[in-house]
């Protein structure tokens, strides 16, 4: 009897112990399918097709993009398709497309529609260039990403133009004449069709052109690994998605220590030998990287004042999206589509934000508006909260007149030298716990580390950050909420492939749709950067920075009329 009990006893043993080995199975099963866990419910396949995660028949094309695990309304989905018809750009013929067929700025020209005519202020300007290639043949189709600006020198006047695409090779750009006197047309290629095909290849096949790290630590150990929005291969991940936004965010795990173990954020570096040879011949610094296009005649025009008689007021528009939104005239920026106050001394600054709080988010372009504010106002003072130079968060107080100005990085991907983790915070998140109101003012910009991802996930970003604007200003309407766009930049061969004004541009066509209809206002940072006559710059000079300060804080305090 006592042996039967005591194999009794052995039995339940071993079941006991078969349970805790499941169990650790399963837990550790569990943990390592929590490091690869993405948000949503759908994904896409090879040939594009979304399906659910209950059809098993095929499988994911890339499991740790997160721009493709994302559940759309049908509202949004809508919204998406639209927006990307609305970006897409003319291609080239079928077929490769030799170096010497493609757009050669220096054998294309450029006329002025009607040169003699007689022009007042307010009037249109048309110009027709014409593009040949590098054997001087026309061109027969389009695409070249062109940038064109009338301007007059003496007066450090300018304005930037609207160009129209022919699809025939031949560009009509249209200027709206803004101020009297000699004017002058600009027209400058920044990339030729054949090469936006490259930047489009780039955008969707290498997502990972621009890469990043995350250091972990846990006492005396410490660990590097690769972290981006898609990561390749069958590693086991760190699973850094955002809990509120649903914003993706994927580190390769530590091979030691734990994905709780992470402290910090950094740019890890740029992919090299991105090109073929072929493709490469298509950026040339000094060959068709941002060349000007010569005129066949005359570049310049004469225009008269506007008659006494005409009540037409063409410095004022009514619709935000007049083209152009504004220009220079004496160095000053003069917005068509509402009044501006040029804030020329301290005081009148400390006048407009006594007793506000201004938030400043996105990246190191905002961090231009903290910087000037704070060394322009005489009382704001810098309050150090040893943050790393350049990163931030930074903050600046006067106490006397009771103003608060901060600025913060939104969250990845961000480019800069190292984050701390528990810095990293998304646009969205930061406003939904801001109450607002009459004394609140936010200004956002967030448009160029995007420029090496897929379009999709810019789009999720704006959309979490429009969602948390729509709720701010629904419980506080007074909340002052200024978007600042993107600006134009000087580009080289290596920049083109990560930063093109392109890429920009697109990004900042989607911006204006998405947040075009909400109460907020623009500071237009891409006009007042083409349309100057100073060299282009990732971060404009102060003249420019002094004049989207104004466009600012005329939104801040507007003029009484």
């Amino acid at each position: 009897m006592w042996r039967d009990s005591f194999r009794l006893q052995i039995f339940c043993l071993l079941l006991a112990v078969l349970a805790i080995v499941v169990l650790v199975h399963n837990f550790l099963q569990l943990e390592h399918l929590d490091d690869i866990t993405v948000s949503g419910s759908n994904w896409i396949t090879e040939n594009n097709d979304r399906h659910t995660l209950s059809q098993k028949t095929k499988t994911a094309r890339k499991l740790y993009c997160g721009y493709e695990q994302q559940t759309l309304s049908k509202r949004e989905q809508a919204e998406e398709e639209s927006l990307l018809a609305a970006i897409r750009w003319p291609k080239p013929p079928e077929g490769k497309i030799a170096f010497v067929q493609s757009t050669d700025p220096a054998r294309s020209d450029f006329v002025i529609v009607k040169p003699s005519a007689l022009f007042k202020v307010g009037d249109q300007l048309e110009v027709l260039i014409r593009m040949r290639d590098f054997q001087g043949k026309p061109k027969q189709y389009g695409g070249d990403y062109l940038q064109a600006r009338i301007h007059s020198p003496l007066l450090k006047a300018g304005a930037a133009g609207r160009v129209v695409d022919c699809h025939n090779g031949f560009y009509k750009v249209f200027f709206t004449l803004l101020w009297p006197g000699e004017v002058k047309v600009s027209v400058s290629l920044v990339h030729p069709s054949e090469a936006i095909q490259v930047l489009l290849r780039l955008r969707e096949e290498r997502p990972d052109r621009v890469y990043f790290k995350s250091s972990f630590k846990s006492g005396r150990f410490s660990e590097t690994t690769e972290c981006n929005v898609c990561l390749p291969g069958d590693l086991p991940v760190c699973n850094f998605t955002d809990l509120y936004t649903g914003e993706p965010w994927f580190c390769y795990k530590p091979r030691k220590l734990s994905c709780a173990s992470r402290i910090s954020h950094a740019k890890g570096g740029y992919q090299k030998g991105l090109l073929t040879q072929e493709e490469s011949l298509f950026f040339q610094s000094d060959v068709n990287i941002k060349r000007p296009i010569f005129p066949s005649g005359p570049d310049s025009v004469i225009v008269k004042p506007k008659a006494l008689t005409d009540s037409s007021d063409i410095d004022k528009a009514e619709d935000p999206n007049v083209s152009p939104s504004g220009y220079y005239y004496q160095d000053q920026w003069r917005p068509r589509a509402h009044r501006i106050h040029h804030f020329n001394e301290s005081d009148d600054i400390t006048k407009c934000l006594q007793g506000k709080a201004v938030h400043l988010f996105g990246d190191s372009t905002i961090r231009q508006w903290f910087e000037y504010l704070t060394e322009f106002v005489s009382d704001l003072v810098e309050f150090n909260l040893g943050s790393p130079k350049n990163v931030g968060p930074f903050m600046s107080v006067d106490l006397k007149h009771n103003i608060l100005l901060k600025f913060r990085c939104h969250g990845p991907p961000i480019r800069f030298t190292t984050v701390f983790s528990s810095e990293l915070r998304y646009i969205a998140n930061e406003l939904n716990g801001i109450v607002g109101g009459r004394n609140t003012v936010i200004a956002i910009t967030i448009w160029s580390h995007f420029s090496t991802f897929p379009v999709e996930v810019y789009i999720r970003r704006l959309r979490n950050i429009r969602r948390s604007i729509i709720q701010l200003l629904d419980r506080s309407p007074k909340t002052v909420i200024v978007i600042r766009t993107a600006n134009v930049q000087e580009l080289g061969p290596e920049v083109s492939l990560f930063n093109s004004d392109w890429y920009s541009f697109q990004l900042d066509s989607i911006m204006r749709k998405m947040f075009s209809g909400i109460a907020v206002h623009f500071v237009d940072a891409w006009e007042m950067s083409l349309a100057h006559y100073l060299p282009h710059n990732l971060h404009p000079k102060e003249v420019i920075v002094k004049n989207q300060i104004d466009a600012f804080l005329s939104y801040v305090c507007p003029l009484q009329t």
